[in-house]
């Protein structure tokens, strides 16, 4: 089951990625256990789409991965999202291998073998640090209410829907750009890997889905405008 597929949205949501199966049925088992909501993967590249896709609290990584290693997927998880928490498990034990892993942006390193109660309770305190579980982030404008801590989205009869994580991060890039242009490229670099190859119809569509939420006339937009040859500008009134 994916995060998208659990109601209870109170609970706190754990990507696991590690490629041992029976070490990571066993994580899993017992962070479940302790009521968390645990999505796993054994592969780098995919952890990262699932990171965009569905947004946990916090992410368990090996570092020895298929396709994409634990230190790059953690670079690139960071710059999705840079205060979410990272807990490193390696076999890799040495005093370079931490500092390494470290650098590479991660809140907590691990070797294995490990105490499964130390693995918890590391667990339990960077979730604590973790601003996303003290304060909701909502941005308002007009008639609407965005919170993009849940992805909810409050439209001006009270009714509300949600949108995916990456048109997200793009709502949050423009309305926090208020009156600026944001150019094409600026919005690949921020919101897509270097190794994808986002079309510029894609952004286009995410753009008109905006407008299909938030204004009246989609052919006079007054919040979400396109710069011919440039990129996007939000404007709030």
């Amino acid at each position: 089951m994916g995060f998208s597929e659990v109601k209870d949205m109170n609970k706190r949501r754990i990507l696991l990625v590690e490629d041992e199966l029976s070490l990571a049925s066993l994580i899993k088992l017992n962070l479940s256990i302790e009521g968390y909501v645990v999505e796993h993967t054994e592969n780098g590249k995919k952890a990262v789409e699932l990171f965009r896709q569905q947004n946990p609290d916090l992410v368990i990584l090996d570092i020895m991965l298929p396709e994409l290693n634990g230190l790059d997927a953690c670079r690139q998880l960071k710059k999705i999202k840079p205060e979410i928490p990272v807990l490193f498990l390696s076999a890799k034990s040495s005093g370079s291998d931490r500092i390494e892993g470290l650098k590479s942006g991660a809140d907590d390193y691990l070797t294995k073998p490990f105490n499964l109660e130390e693995l918890l309770l590391r667990v339990q305190i960077l979730l604590k640090r973790y601003p996303g579980s003290e304060k909701e982030d909502i941005y308002n404008f007009g008639p609407f209410s965005i919170n993009f801590s849940s992805f909810e989205i409050t439209l001006k009869d009270g009714s509300k829907t949600v949108l995916p994580n990456r048109e997200m991060q793009l709502l949050k890039l423009l309305t926090s750009r208020e009156n600026q242009v944001v150019s094409r490229d600026e919005i690949m670099k921020n919101i897509w890997a270097p190794d994808e190859n986002p079309s510029s119809r894609t952004i286009d569509n995410f753009i008109l889905s905006f407008r299909k939420i938030f204004e009246e006339d989609t052919r006079n937009p007054r919040f979400f405008h396109s710069i011919r040859g440039i990129g996007y500008k939000f404007t709030s009134a």
